[in-house]
Order: structure tokens, then C-alpha cells, then sequence
């Protein structure tokens, strides 16, 4: 019995029995859902649905409506709102025209819209309109786009199908690709389907169940079909390379791969190393499938049309000899994209992104990238359905994909580039990772606070667990918490690599973790020195050397930051184990920036003073204890601090972050190392000079 994994799965009916919107609107929403929750049947981002019906206007005229999927939706998530109302009886005559350019098509249907506040109209509108059919239903499914993909596609469907399909050979959609289709459809009555040579899959029906259906139906006949003529074929042509504990290695390639695919944006990646990709990566025919392009023109804005492919020899490769061809391919591949594009640019447009979405590397793994944690699991979640395709096709025949020319004309199309634009304005510091020690204590959190509302992802690492876990509960897959000792070398790696593999690396290292005690040098303990001095002084020299090793691996500079205080400058009285760690911390970042200069890795200080507020520290015994040390009471010590600066300010938290936001972000302070920043509300013997 053969023990191959099946080239195709096949895809469930999830129509339910009841609870069905009796509503036209409310079943096409339902079915999109439907169809949006299997992505092996629709990409994210992909497809559209439709439905026509009575409806009534802005003045109470019946018309005849077409409710199309709104521009940027996503079939899984959409609601209502999403769909745009169009009047049907005015998108029908342009059936009777011979051509129709992008410009002029996107404006008329603006006109006819229902409603001016809807969202633009899906791009693929008019193919909707001109089926004479309630409920149409495009999708970009597996088990069709195999067929769709393959040298020999057209015979392939027929051969499945048989005169209830009709086969549209491959053309960017818009009015000529629908009126194509509309004339397939009413030319011949007795057609169940429609296939787009490398694109996808268009079924119509009475109702939105029936056209869903269908869809479903149609699907799984195709992966029957696929499925028993391969028989037995092995994926991909079997297995060529199996490494054993790859996992590790690849862990250990993260921060090269994602400097290598931050050459002019920040990256967050996301590894994959489940057993479809490696089955892939594995494989004796995945060298030479990377180079065929991608399987539908959804994919392409995601995915970009090639990965980038990293060769792996388990017996002479290390981990030094790949990082080196990851940064030599990585350059090859960004000469490549400028070659592509300007061998296919008009006037106009202008040059993407030139590195690779995709990083697969052989025998190891999948690592996708993006400037979201969201963009770069779609990614992945794209490229995975490329290997379904691959599979099929490469199996059936020969795969084969949009040409390079093909390609442009879908990822630099202003019509897809207008969906992208509707996302909103990224962060200043969208695509950066920022790891913050004592992300547990009130400055931690207002750190973490401050760096995540600009679009970082952040990393919480404190002693305090469950504090780390809370302080970046709201940020969903963009926050890691790590419990951990600063003081302990393998705790402090173990953070690391906790941050490389959820993101690929840091970029922003904020040393935080802090403590502080008070006495008379003759009252001060050994183990109460040891300890300001090993949380406060080693704790931020294992995180600066563990920040360097991630850092160099990336190539691309980095900010640390450090939380010192106005005691680094300033004798303290009777603090002298906290006043004077906290002088090593200083000196100690401003070798550290002297030894990064060359690599463009920042290190500045952050000096606070008396951050009373929200202070883990001030919430202590060192409250009492500096209010005996200046004979006050320790309710008096506010207004002693306020009192005491310049300013005749206090200072909270949120102050402190601001001022790491500065030496983090590269904008800002791109141009400084080395430096201190004073928030303190000017304490004149802190002044630096």
C-alpha cells in the first residue's frame, strides 16, 4: 500500500443546515465566509463574490442592484459594508463595447454605484455583471489552479470536466477578460464553469447555497481527477536532502535572513517548518521549480513572483559559509528585481521593494517576511498554497506560471496597487523589534507602550513573568514575553532567541532591568553591593554582548538603549552601590558605542531621576529609605523632587519612554551615539560638560 502523501486534499462542504440570512446581502456574506475559511479555495485578500436583487434607491425607486465585493476585502472577514452597490442596468450596456481601458472602467462604475460612501467596486465588477446568473462566485482554489497551472491545462479540464467547462486562456483581469467570460457564459447555456488559464475558478448559481455549492463540487471533481491520474507520483520527485535536527541551524541563519531582506525596510519574519515545506524545500525538483514564478496573480503582491533560493550541502556547509550566501544571493536577487523591473516599467512607475518576500532554504526550512507580523504570515500562507499548486501541476505535466511581463503588469497594476494603499499609514517604526528588559515595571511598560503604538513589535523580558506576559497582552502576535534573570548568561540568551524566533531578530535593545537600595557605605552589605552591581552593571554587559552577536548577524545597524540615572553623574548620598553600578552602566555604554560605530549600532543612555510614579522601585523600601536619607517623611518626597530641578516638574514614565523613543528611532536620532539624555526636569549637577 502506498504510504505517498496525497497530491491534493479534499475540501468540505461547510453550508450550514440552518440559521441562513433570508436576505440577498446576508446569504452573499455567509458564502463568502464560507469560501474565505478554507484558504486551499480562496487567497486572503482574493476572489470575489456577488449577488444581484431588488433593492431600493436614495429617492424609493425599485432598481435592479449588484452587490460586488468592495476593493481590499477579504472574503473570510468581510461584513455588509464591505460590499458595493451597483445599479445593474447600468453596468449591462457596456456588454456591447469593443474595449474599455482601466481608467475609464473604474470611473464609470464609480458612477453607477448605489451608494458614493461604498467601497470601490472589486476589479473584477463587470465579469459579475455580464453573467446573467444571481450569485457568481470566483475563487482561486488548489485543486482548480493545479489544472490552471499546467503546460497542458486546457486539455486537462476538458478531459475533467468535459462541455461544462470552458477554458479562458490566461489575460490581467479587467473589461476584456469580462466580456470574455460573459460571452462563454451566454453563448452556451449549459456551462457549470469557467477556468482562467493560471488564475482561477468563476461559478454561478440561483442562490448563493447553489453557486457555493457548486463551487465546492467543482473543486473536489478536480481533485479527484488530479489525484488519480497521479497516481502514486511522488511530490516534487521525492525527497533529494534530509536533514536531521535542521531546525537548530536555521535558528542560527534568522538574523543573517532578515538583514538580508531589510535592505530598505525594517523585516519581521515568520519561519515555517512544517511538514509541507520541508517536504518542499527537500525536494529534487524545488531548485528549479523557485524559478518558474507564482501559480496565481494573487499571490504576486505577497509573495513577490520568485523566492529566494539558499543551497544547502549538510557535508560542507556551516553555519558561517551560509551566511555568507544568504547576503551573496540576497544581492543577487535585489540586482535581478532592478533588472526585472526596469527591463518591464513604464512611465511612472516606481520601483517596489527589491528584496525577496520568501527565503527557502534547502533541507532547513520556509522564512517569510514582512513589515507586519500579519503581512509576513500571509506570506507564508501564500506561498504554501504555491506548493499545493506546484505539486499538482508539476505532477500532471509541467507547472507553469505567469511570464515576467505577465507578472509586472499584475504586482505594478494601479488597480492592485490602489488595494494596497487603503492599508493604513505604517509606524514609524513598523518592521523594528525592540526588546526591553524589566518589561514588567511601570517604565518598562510605558517603553513597551510607547515603541509598540509606533508599529514595533516588542519584546517583554523581566524576572516577573506574568507582569512580562501583561505588559504586552495587547499586542497580540506582535508581543513576546520572556521570563528571565538579566544577571544569568543562559537566561539572557534564551531571551534572544526567544525574539529571534518569533521575528528573525532585534533591531532595538532597551536595558531597564533595575533595582536600588539605600544605606550608609558602613551599613552596606557585600551581598547588597553584589547585587546593585550584578543586576546593574553585568545584567546590562550580558544584555549589551547577546544585543551585538544578533546585531552584527543582521547587518543592519541597531539602537541600544540604556536606563541609567541621574546617580551616573551625580554622587548620591548614601547610595553608593546603586550611584556607582549605575556609573559602570554609563561608562560602560559608552564603550559599547565606540565598539558598534563601525557597525552602525547606536548606544545611548537614558538618565532618569525620581520617577515615583508607577515605579516598581519607588514602590519599595528605597521610598523610605531616600526620605530618611534627607530627614523627610516619605509622603514628602514629591514635592522634595519637584522641588529640587530646574523645572520644578515631576517625572513619570511615559517621560522616560518618550526619550528611548528618540535614540530609537533612526529618524530622530540616527546620528548619535554615545550620547546621554537627562530627563530629570534639570538637576544643574547632572548637566553634562
Amino acid at each position: 500500500m502506498s504510504t505517498v502523501t496525497p497530491l491534493i486534499d479534499h475540501v468540505e462542504d461547510l453550508w450550514p443546515q440552518d440559521g441562513v440570512p433570508e436576505d440577498t446581502l446576508g446569504q452573499v456574506v455567509l458564502a463568502s465566509h464560507l469560501l474565505g475559511a478554507n484558504r486551499a479555495v480562496s487567497n486572503f485578500g482574493g476572489g470575489n463574490t456577488s449577488a444581484k436583487g431588488p433593492t431600493t434607491d436614495h429617492v424609493g425607486r425599485e432598481v435592479t442592484a449588484m452587490w460586488v465585493k468592495g476593493s481590499g476585502s477579504d472574503l473570510a472577514t468581510m461584513g455588509p459594508e464591505h460590499f458595493t452597490p451597483l445599479k445593474l442596468d447600468e453596468l449591462l450596456p457596456l456588454m456591447d463595447r469593443d474595449s474599455m481601458s482601466d481608467e475609464d472602467m473604474v470611473a464609470y462604475i464609480a458612477r453607477s454605484q448605489l451608494n458614493p460612501a461604498a467601497p470601490r467596486a472589486s476589479i473584477e465588477t463587470l465579469l459579475h455583471a455580464f453573467i446573467p446568473a444571481p450569485h457568481v462566485h470566483h475563487t482561486h482554489p488548489d485543486g482548480i489552479n493545479v489544472l490552471a497551472g499546467t503546460r497542458d491545462g486546457e486539455r486537462l479540464v476538458q478531459e475533467c470536466f468535459g462541455d461544462a467547462a470552458a477554458w479562458v486562456p490566461y489575460i490581467r483581469p479587467g473589461f476584456t477578460l469580462s466580456k470574455q467570460v460573459g460571452e462563454a457564459v451566454r453563448d452556451n447555456p449549459d456551462l457549470k464553469l469557467i477556468v482562467l488559464g493560471k488564475h482561477g475558478l468563476i461559478v454561478w448559481g440561483d442562490t448563493a447555497e447553489e453557486a457555493y455549492r457548486k463551487t465546492i463540487e467543482v473543486i473536489n471533481q478536480a481533485v479527484a481527477f488530479v489525484n488519480e491520474r497521479t497516481g502514486d507520483v511522488p511530490r516534487f520527485g521525492g525527497r533529494k536532502l534530509r536533514v536531521e535536527n535542521g531546525g537548530g541551524l536555521l535558528h542560527e541563519l534568522l538574523p543573517a535572513i532578515r538583514g538580508a531582506v531589510s535592505s530598505e525596510r525594517a523585516k519581521v519574519l515568520t519561519v515555517d517548518t512544517s511538514d509541507r515545506a520541508l517536504e518542499f524545500v527537500s525536494s529534487v525538483e524545488a531548485e528549479q521549480l523557485v524559478t518558474v514564478g507564482a501559480p496565481c496573480p494573487d499571490h504576486l503582491v505577497h509573495t513577490k513572483r520568485l523566492p529566494l533560493w539558499i543551497a544547502y550541502d549538510p557535508d560542507t556547509d556551516d553555519a558561517e559559509t551560509l551566511r555568507a550566501r544568504i547576503a551573496a544571493r540576497a544581492d543577487a536577487y535585489r540586482a535581478d528585481y532592478r533588472a526585472y523591473f526596469e527591463a518591464n516599467a513604464g512611465e511612472g512607475d516606481v520601483a517596489g521593494d527589491p528584496d525577496a518576500r520568501i527565503v527557502l532554504v534547502q533541507g532547513l526550512g520556509l522564512v517569510s517576511s514582512g513589515t507586519t507580523t500579519k503581512l509576513s504570515k500571509i506570506s507564508r500562507d501564500l506561498y504554501h498554497r504555491a506548493i499545493e499548486v506546484m505539486a499538482g501541476a508539476q505532477a500532471l505535466g509541467e507547472f507553469v506560471s505567469l511570464d515576467a511581463a505577465e507578472s509586472f503588469a499584475i504586482e505594478y497594476w494601479p488597480l492592485e496597487l490602489y488595494k494596497l494603499a487603503q492599508a493604513p499609514a505604517p509606524g514609524e517604526l513598523q518592521g523594528k523589534v525592540a526588546l526591553v528588559t524589566g518589561g514588567a515595571g511601570g517604565i518598562g511598560r510605558a517603553i513597551i507602550d510607547t515603541l509598540a503604538s509606533a508599529g514595533a513589535c516588542v519584546v517583554a523580558f523581566d524576572l516577573d513573568a506574568d507582569g512580562a506576559t501583561d505588559a504586552v497582552s495587547g499586542y497580540g502576535d506582535r508581543g513576546l514575553a520572556v521570563g528571565g534573570d538579566v544577571t544569568s548568561e543562559d537566561a539572557v540568551a534564551a531571551a534572544f532567541a526567544a525574539a529571534v524566533d518569533a521575528f528573525g531578530g532585534v533591531d532595538i535593545v532597551v536595558s531597564n532591568a533595575g533595582i536600588a537600595s539605600s544605606a550608609s557605605i558602613e551599613e552596606t552589605s557585600l551581598a547588597e553591593w553584589q547585587r546593585n552591581h550584578a543586576i546593574l552593571g553585568t545584567g546590562y554587559f550580558l544584555v549589551g554582548r547577546e544585543s551585538f552577536r544578533v546585531l552584527k548577524q543582521q547587518n543592519s545597524g541597531g539602537a541600544i538603549v540604556f536606563i541609567a540615572s541621574k546617580n551616573a553623574l551625580v554622587a548620591g548620598k548614601n547610595a553608593a552601590a546603586y550611584s556607582s553600578a549605575k556609573a559602570a552602566e554609563l561608562h560602560l555604554a559608552r564603550c559599547l558605542a565606540e565598539e558598534g560605530g563601525a557597525d552602525g549600532i547606536r548606544v545611548n543612555t537614558v538618565n532618569p531621576d525620581a520617577v515615583l510614579q508607577g515605579s516598581k522601585i519607588w514602590g519599595s523600601s528605597w521610598r523610605e529609605e531616600r526620605a530618611a536619607a534627607y530627614n523627610l517623611d516619605p509622603e514628602e518626597l514629591d514635592e522634595h523632587y519637584r522641588q529640587r530641578n530646574t523645572l520644578k516638574v515631576s517625572i513619570f514614565p511615559g517621560d522616560i519612554a518618550e526619550a528611548v523613543m528618540h535614540f530609537s528611532s533612526e529618524r530622530r536620532s540616527g546620528k548619535s551615539t554615545g550620547n546621554i539624555l537627562n530627563v530629570d526636569g534639570g538637576v544643574p549637577a547632572a548637566y553634562s560638560r
